[in-house]
């Protein structure tokens, strides 16, 4: 797939009309020149061109998300504790959770993984026209995951694993663990496979490559079921299960939850499960702080800025071979970053509060789960609207044999939306809301937790303040990303 470099979110003032918008005139000579420069380049399969150099008063929006989540601070401070243990415990019970068998629900979805598998090694080379890459970068990693920011954690129920299990069980006649899950990995190998996943769809060649795609979930299926079979399924879930502990932390700040009779589904705060969840070891820190930096990466990889520091020219660019090398610094990079803030913010926060800071860490790292679900959301909101379209088509002719749905045979794939002012500055709303809130939301996490860990109010408003400022540096960090000019 080819496609040409785009720019967006440039800041100068040069040119422009009322409202900080460009005049028609040099809005049309600047796309032109940009365009005709640039030629063509690979593009991702799981990202979205963007057609249009949207000029808007970026500076303000900024600093106003900025301004929003320092003022989340002062409200949480100035509430009495009382107002806010009554917030995060309000529970208001909606429905019955509806009775299914995890088993039958995981061997319905191994199937559909199995289908899909073989789609990628025996169907179009094409990776938007075959379902797997469509699948697995935008309906799963994107769409699912988002689904349970919203529902609660379905990965029990959905998982490829636990039916298949059963049946290799049942027919071994194996039915406990063939070892004790070592005490001292902690969360290491979920973290080291995060790593992997991460480096594969941010830096490989070609991760959307259907062949190469399916070899590779074929065989982090047999490594996820080994592992199952070696050390059990509760323990390999909970420990070195990477998506099993990410959709698990996800769902955990979902408004939608299920009762701890498991028969009710109730509303609560978004968030409000957070600080009741038991303090995570320095490895679950770790791997926590991996699902935000590699997102937050991701993104910032794309930019002019990262562009520029690595030498590459964006008119120029050499194709994600060419920056494989820097780029794998740069994820790690990313993660030593991020870490080395955080736990320096929760070292002084310990020392205010009159905690230890393994433990203090272990509790408030749930705080940025919240955000990684933000960052998630607007980092690939726009791949979500185009690539979901493509997902559509190739569900219906899954081995491009020309023979899908007559209804859907002249369905073509639209992106007019992100060739219009309006749309353009809806979407980029969407992710800026979105930005801002899950800020708040991780204000909020973060103060209840200090109030638990320490029995002054004052001191642990107080021992929030470095890490406040380090929320209030990434919230402007990731209206920045929205805003700064960027490829792909």
């Amino acid at each position: 797939m080819k496609t040409r470099l785009a720019i967006a979110g440039a800041t100068s003032g040069a040119g422009r009309g009322n409202g900080g918008l460009p005049t028609r005139a040099a809005f049309m000579l600047r796309a032109g020149a940009l365009w005709f420069a640039a030629g063509p380049s690979t593009a991702l399969a799981h990202g979205a061109e963007r057609g249009l150099v949207l000029l808007l008063p970026t500076g303000y929006a900024i600093a106003g998300g900025v301004v929003v989540v320092a003022l989340s601070f002062a409200l949480f401070a100035s509430l009495p504790e009382r107002r806010l243990r009554a917030l995060a415990a309000w529970r208001l019970a909606v429905a019955r959770a509806p009775g299914v068998s995890a088993n039958a629900t995981s061997l319905l979805s191994f199937a559909v993984l199995a289908a899909l598998c073989y789609a990628g090694l025996h169907g179009a080379a094409d990776p938007l026209s075959n379902p797997l890459p469509l699948f697995v970068w935008t309906a799963w990693w994107v769409g699912f995951t988002l689904l349970q920011a919203v529902t609660g954690d379905l990965w029990p129920y959905l998982n490829p694993w636990s039916g298949p299990l059963a049946v290799v069980r049942r027919a071994l006649n194996v039915h406990a663990p063939l070892w004790r899950y070592p005490r001292l990995l902690g969360y290491a190998p979920a973290a080291a496979a995060f790593f992997g996943f991460a480096w594969f769809e941010l830096v490989s060649p070609a991760p959307e490559d259907p062949r190469s795609l399916g070899v590779a979930v074929g065989v982090y299926w047999l490594y996820g079921l080994a592992g199952c079979l070696a050390f059990g399924q509760r323990q390999w879930f909970e420990k070195a299960e990477p998506f099993a502990i990410f959709f698990r932390l996800v769902g955990a700040c979902a408004p939608l939850q299920r009762a701890s009779d498991r028969g009710r589904l109730v509303l609560a705060l978004p968030g409000a499960r957070c600080p009741e969840l038991p303090p995570l070891p320095p490895s679950g820190v770790a791997f926590v702080l991996l699902t935000l930096s590699s997102v937050s990466f991701d993104g910032f990889s794309k930019t002019f800025a990262w562009l520029a520091a690595t030498g590459v020219n964006p008119l120029e660019f050499p194709g994600r071979s060419g920056v494989a090398a820097i780029n794998s610094l740069g994820l790690i990079g990313a993660f030593a970053v991020l870490s080395a803030l955080f736990l320096a913010g929760c070292r002084l926060a310990a020392t205010i509060v009159g905690a230890r800071t393994a433990d203090l860490a272990g509790r408030l790292v749930y705080a940025l789960v919240p955000i990684s679900i933000a960052f998630h959301f607007s980092h690939y909101l726009p791949a979500l609207l185009v690539n979901g379209q493509y997902l559509m088509l190739a569900v219906n002719d899954p081995l491009a044999s020309g023979h899908g749905l007559a209804a859907l045979a002249d369905a073509h794939v639209t992106t007019s939306f992100l060739n219009r002012i309006e749309t353009v500055r809806a979407i980029w709303t969407a992710q800026t809301v979105a930005i801002v809130a899950g800020h708040v939301v991780a204000m909020a996490v973060s103060h209840a937790v200090a109030l638990e860990a320490s029995n002054d109010a004052r001191r642990a408003v107080v021992g929030m303040i470095p890490l406040t400022g380090l929320m209030l540096a990434y919230t402007g960090f990731g209206l920045w990303l929205l805003s700064t000019a960027s490829i792909g």
